[in-house]
């Protein structure tokens, strides 16, 4: 007779992308009695922020990406899976990726953002972005053609649309893609070539806002500034983009030649609220609750650029590394700086609990 084993059942834990926010989550449930499972779309773990270095050939690809089962190799209770996830069945509790379904208790979709044109998809293909390490290697296979192009090229005019870079966007992405624009021109490649001086060229920053960096003070905007217009780099703020083709920018009243766009501008959250069928704002993030559950659904947790979660003062917050990172603390059970209004909500006091005790920590 077989003899039945009287252990509780491990609650199985699926996280979606292994970003910030949701290697932060499964971090901090290694001890934890559950099995836990992390998927995404590819075998390795991406240091985003950086990869402006590796576009402006600062930094390899393989300086700032690492493999999640190599970060994850010493977690017993985690597996990892590479897959893309095509939907969730909220109501059997299942991830859907292809073909397979993957059972959950509890599910933290942190599956990030990508690049939104606002309406005029058509400018991707001239105009590319820079969140995965293909579109990092592509712009600066892009960049260092055009150097090497301009060094033979006969017609000045030509010459000088090679040499003109356009970054649309003065975020966090915009400002720093310019910046090292003009340190590879202005250092890196100084001396590198005979018929040109690749410190002439021309870097321009174009931000439809009064400022760059909106979401920080204003302060911090005007060093910013400085610093670009210091290296040499040309802003230009209240000025909106109304087109990008294969042959330059129209900024305002004014058209740019150029064969290098950078697109910084915008971006839209995954389609996680699609899945959910919940509630999201302008760029597609979930609204969620103050504890980062969805509504309805206490035990799916939205984070990080997936996710549509206000400050302190009512703004919401930045899609930047920490605040992802918090996020999957807070998520994870722990307490995080600043989240006095989450700490305060009955729904955060009872999801924080939960996951308390799922980790084995005491309340």
């Amino acid at each position: 007779m077989t003899e039945r084993s009287n252990a509780p059942k491990r609650a199985r834990v699926v996280i979606v992308g292994a970003g910030f926010g949701g290697l932060t989550v499964a971090k901090a449930l290694a001890k934890a009695p559950v099995d836990l499972t992390v998927v995404d779309q590819h075998n390795y773990h991406l240091f985003q922020p950086l990869l402006y270095q590796v576009a402006t050939a600062a930094l390899s690809p393989a300086d700032i990406a690492s493999p999640i089962r190599t970060v994850l190799r010493r977690q017993q209770n985690t597996s990892v899976m590479l897959a893309q996830v095509t939907g969730i069945d909220t109501t059997s509790g299942e991830v859907m990726a292809g073909n397979r379904r993957i059972p959950f208790d509890y599910l933290v979709l942190a599956t990030g953002a990508h690049h939104a044109y606002f309406g005029h998809d058509e400018w991707e293909t001239h105009a590319r972005g820079i969140k995965t390490i293909d579109d990092a290697t592509a712009l600066r296979r892009k960049i260092l053609l055009a150097f090497e192009k301009a060094e033979f090229e006969a017609d000045p005019e030509e010459r000088r649309r090679l040499l003109t870079f356009a970054v649309i966007g003065g975020g966090a992405t915009g400002v720093e893609m310019a910046g090292a624009m003009a340190e590879l021109a202005r250092k890196a490649l100084a001396t590198d070539f005979r018929s040109i001086d690749p410190t002439h060229a021309r870097i321009l920053l174009i931000e439809a806002g009064p400022r760059l960096l909106l979401v920080f003070e204003e302060r911090l905007s005007e060093a910013a500034r400085r610093s670009l217009e210091e290296l040499g780099v040309e802003v230009r703020l209240s000025t909106v983009v109304t087109g990008c083709d294969e042959d330059g920018v129209t900024a305002g009243d004014q058209r740019i030649e150029t064969c290098t766009i950078v697109w910084a501008a915008g971006v839209q959250a995954s389609p996680a609220g699609h899945w959910l069928g919940a509630e999201v704002d302008r760029a597609g993030r979930v609204m969620v609750m103050p504890d980062l559950s969805v509504p309805k659904h206490p035990n799916i947790f939205v984070i990080g650029d997936t996710a549509h979660v206000l400050d302190m003062s009512g703004k919401p917050l930045p899609g930047v590394a920490p605040v992802a990172k918090q996020e999957g603390k807070a998520v994870a059970g722990r307490s995080v700086d600043g989240s006095r209004a989450a700490q305060s909500h009955p729904s955060a006091t009872a999801t924080r609990d939960r996951w308390r005790r799922l980790a084995g920590r005491k309340r």
